[in-house]
C-alpha cells in the first residue's frame, strides 16, 4: 500500500515525523550586504584621513574620491537593506555611527588644515556625538527613526565637505576659486543650522519616548 506524502515509516519506530530546520545563530542576520558596507565605510575612514591630511593637489583629489565613495556606501545599504528585507538592529545602531565617523574626521582635518573654523567643528561634534549617545541609550527602548530634517542635515554635511575637500585653487581659475569659497561658506553655515536644529528636533522626541508619550 502506497504511503501518503510526507510520511516515512521506520523498521520498527512507526511514522517519523518530517526534519525541523534548524535554527538560525542568533547573529547570523547581521552578516549581510548592507552591514558589511556599513563596516567598509568606517575603514575607509583612516584611508581618507592619511590622504587628506597631506595636503597635496594630488593627495586631496585621492581624498575626495574615498568621501564621495564612502558616503555612496551610506545610501546604498540603506537601499539594499530595505529592499531585501534585511533592516538590523546592528545596522539601524551602526549605520549613523560610521557616518558620524566619516564626517567628523573630514571636518575635524579641515579645521587642521584651517580650512573650517574649530568651533563649527566642536559645535557639530558635541551634536553628533552627544545623538549617538543618546541613541545605544534608548536602543534597548526602542529606535527612533530617521527625520526628513536629519536627512537634509547629512545630504547637507556631505554637499559641503566634498565641496570643501576638492583643492579648487590647483584646478581651477583664481576668480572662479574664490565664488566657489563662498558657496562653500553660505553651505557651511547652513549645514550647521540644520545639525542644530535637527539634534534639538531628536532630543525633543528622545524625550517624549522616555515619557512614554
Amino acid at each position: 500500500m502506497a504511503h501518503r506524502e510526507g510520511t516515512r515509516r521506520g523498521p520498527t519506530l512507526g511514522p517519523v515525523p518530517p526534519a525541523t530546520p534548524e535554527p538560525a545563530a542568533p547573529g547570523a542576520q547581521v552578516w549581510n550586504l548592507p552591514n558589511a558596507l556599513t563596516i567598509l565605510r568606517v575603514l575607509l575612514v583612516p584611508v581618507f584621513a592619511v590622504l587628506l591630511l597631506q595636503d597635496t593637489t594630488t593627495s586631496r583629489l585621492a581624498a575626495t574620491g574615498v568621501f564621495v565613495l564612502a558616503a555612496a556606501t551610506d545610501r546604498l545599504d540603506g537601499q539594499i537593506a530595505r529592499s531585501r528585507g534585511q533592516v538590523t538592529a546592528f545596522g539601524k545602531l551602526a549605520d549613523p555611527i560610521a557616518d558620524k565617523a566619516l564626517t567628523l574626521t573630514a571636518f575635524a582635518g579641515l579645521s587642521l588644515l584651517g580650512e573650517v573654523p574649530w568651533w563649527i567643528t566642536l559645535a557639530i561634534t558635541v551634536r553628533e556625538l552627544g545623538i549617538t549617545l543618546l541613541r545605544v541609550v534608548l536602543v534597548r527602548r526602542s529606535i527612533i527613526a530617521a527625520s526628513t530634517g536629519g536627512k537634509v542635515k547629512t545630504v547637507l554635511q556631505i554637499l559641503v565637505l566634498t565641496v570643501l575637500l576638492v583643492p579648487w585653487d590647483g584646478i581651477v581659475a583664481a576668480g572662479v576659486a574664490d565664488v566657489i569659497d563662498v558657496v562653500a561658506l553660505v553651505l557651511l553655515y547652513a549645514a550647521l543650522a540644520v545639525t542644530i536644529v535637527t539634534g534639538l528636533d531628536y532630543v525633543v522626541r528622545a524625550w517624549r519616548l522616555a515619557r512614554g508619550r
